[in-house]
């Protein structure tokens, strides 16, 4: 029987960090070695945030693309119960956002406690991005929640 040995196991536990980092800091060349090499495309951090979610979270927009191209999946949750697209409408990448979408993000999915990726940009003062997300389905609740919390945020 065939077995690795401590010092493999330490190497591979190093290279899926490396990876994270590649998507994170957007090096999507050395990234895409280690998947054509069969990293899973859908490696997590600690937390449970996969490749997709790093790079989406920090507008990684070729790692990204490289990412949906190669199959990662689009809505899988963190550890926290949070999709990428509730993470990037938290930080208010509209094309990362757009990214998502045309591939197939489920803008509707429960990221917990009910919320949704539209109701993060509205919290967060995304207009640009609730408009995005609505205008091709109109929600009227999205709709009234971002136009109070808009006015809200004005007034402070």
């Amino acid at each position: 029987m065939i077995s690795i040995t401590h010092d493999e196991e330490e190497r591979y536990a190093q290279l899926q960090v490396m990876a994270l980092d590649f998507a994170r800091h957007g090096n999507v060349d050395e990234l895409s070695k280690m998947i054509n090499a069969g990293l899973n495309v859908d490696l997590c951090d600690t937390k449970g945030n996969t490749l997709l979610m790093l790079a989406s979270y920090n507008n990684q927009e070729e790692v990204v693309k490289y990412l949906i191209k190669n199959d990662a999946s689009i809505d899988k949750k963190n550890d926290r119960g949070q999709t990428p697209l509730a993470g990037v409408c938290f930080k208010g990448y509209l094309n990362i956002v757009k990214l998502l979408v045309e591939n197939g993000a489920n803008i509707y999915e429960d990221n917990g406690l009910g919320t949704t990726p539209i109701t993060f940009a509205s919290i967060f003062g995304h207009k640009e991005i609730v408009i995005y997300l609505t205008k091709e389905r109109p929600n009227r609740v999205y709709s009234a929640l971002s136009s109070i919390i808009f006015l809200y945020k004005r007034e402070v």
